[in-house]
C-alpha cells in the first residue's frame, strides 16, 4: 500500500460532521486506529497526539483517531482528555477493513476480534507513505511527527 493511493473514506465523527479523505486534500493526514474509547492505552496515545498537535498543525498536518465506539462516546472521550482533533466512527468496519486493521487478538485467554493499533502517513496528494502497525503507544506520536517532518 506504501507508494499508492490510501484507501478512501467518509466516517462520523466528533463535531457533528462526516469526514473524508477527499475532503481533506492539500492536507497531510495521520490516522490512527485504536481499539477503544476511555482505555488506558488508548487514552495514553490520544494525550501524545494531543500534547503535539500545534506541532503536527503547524505542518499542514489533520490528525484523526478512529475506533469502532460511537460518535457520542468519541464526544465524551475528546472532551474529558481535551482532544483537539477529531475521532471518526467506525462501526461498520469500513475504514478498518480498507486500512486491514482487524485482528485475532488474546484477551484474558480468549480468542477477540479487535482493532490493531495501527497509525497511517498519508501525504497531500492521498498517498500512503508510512504505516505503523502493532503500535507500542510510548514515544509513538514523536516518530510519526519525526516521520512528517521527513515528508
Amino acid at each position: 500500500m506504501i507508494g499508492q493511493s490510501a484507501p478512501a473514506f467518509s466516517l462520523p465523527a466528533t463535531g457533528n460532521k462526516t469526514l473524508s479523505l477527499a475532503g481533506l486534500a492539500g492536507h497531510s493526514v495521520v490516522l490512527y486506529f485504536y481499539p477503544k474509547d476511555n482505555t488506558p492505552g488508548c487514552t495514553k496515545e490520544g494525550e501524545q497526539f494531543r500534547d503535539l498537535h500545534e506541532q503536527f498543525a503547524a505542518q499542514g498536518c489533520v490528525v484523526l483517531g478512529v475506533s469502532r465506539d460511537s460518535v457520542r462516546t468519541h464526544e465524551n472521550f475528546k472532551t474529558k482528555f481535551g482532544f483537539p482533533f477529531d475521532l471518526l466512527s467506525d462501526p461498520d468496519e469500513q475504514a478498518c477493513e480498507a486500512y486491514g486493521v482487524m485482528k485475532m487478538k488474546n484477551m484474558y485467554g480468549r480468542q477477540v476480534r479487535g482493532i490493531e493499533r495501527s497509525t497511517f502517513l498519508i501525504d497531500k496528494k492521498g498517498v500512503l507513505r508510512h504505516e505503523w502497525r502493532g503500535v507500542k503507544v510510548p514515544g509513538h506520536a514523536q516518530e510519526v511527527l519525526d516521520t512528517l517532518s521527513t515528508l
